[in-house]
């Protein structure tokens, strides 16, 4: 039988968002209630601007964030200099988990998108929590396999598919996770530059370019600005993706 330690004494800033709703899919969603409360009140709350850095790549492991209310983008930089969007991640989630688990440096930059407000835990407090909740690592080493897949994915998706297909794949992924209804159809939901979608995507950011007008030009999307995409006709976009 496994001893389930004592709940921390209630930190006023954390108890707000012990029972709140979270995104469907992400760490927090899927702790019990009382696993959560535990996990919050391990780490200190904190406040951030847009274009923050949470971790850096390459620096060592220390702690680990739960996103509380944030939308971050998750990037790294290859030895030629280019830097690439690996994900997205939003509330309800966790990073840095692999570098704290691993013993090893950061893969990846994680940046704010705008004002967040998140979560820090000490690595060692949040290895001590997995011990001690057992049900809480079985989650993790889920969300693990999940990311895996989505990167397994993209690889697939370039290697089967024209760079346009692959664009309409990762604009209907996005939407299907962070996307909202508007007039003109499915907003993304994300600020994204073709640059960034071409990380998504593997592809370079004048390519991306090319089949963003393809795609606008047969009606399927619109791009308002550097930053916004709409689907403007879902079920055509999803056809030409072959997506069935």
């Amino acid at each position: 039988m496994v001893a389930h330690d004592p709940l921390p004494r209630r930190n006023p800033e954390t108890v707000v968002f012990e029972a709140r709703t979270w995104p469907k899919g992400t760490f927090l969603s899927q702790l019990s209630v009382p696993d959560r409360t535990r996990l919050l009140r391990l780490g200190v709350l904190h406040s951030l601007g847009p274009q923050r850095a949470l971790v850096r790549q390459g620096d060592p492991a220390g702690s680990v964030w739960l996103l509380i209310d944030a939308l971050v983008k998750v990037s790294a930089r290859v030895e030629n200099g280019t830097e690439a969007l690996l994900a997205l991640r939003v509330s309800g989630d966790m990073i840095g988990e692999m570098a704290v688990l691993g013993e090893t440096v950061r893969s990846a930059t994680v940046v704010t998108c705008g004002r967040a407000v998140v979560c820090q835990i000490r690595g060692e407090a949040f290895v001590g929590f997995l011990q001690r909740h057992p049900t809480a690592a079985l989650i993790l080493n889920q969300m693990t396999i999940d990311r895996l897949r989505w990167s397994n994915q993209r690889r697939l998706d370039f290697a089967g598919y024209a760079a346009g297909q692959c664009l309409a794949r990762v604009l209907l992924a996005l939407a299907g996770r962070h996307g909202r209804p508007c007039d003109m159809g499915v907003d993304l939901g994300i600020p994204l530059t073709q640059a960034e979608l071409g990380g998504l995507v593997g592809a370079k950011e004048d390519t991306v370019q090319k089949a963003l007008r393809a795609l606008t030009s047969d009606g399927l999307v619109s791009v308002a600005g550097r930053r916004r995409v709409v689907i403007t006709d879902l079920a055509r976009l999803t056809e030409f993706a072959d997506l069935h």
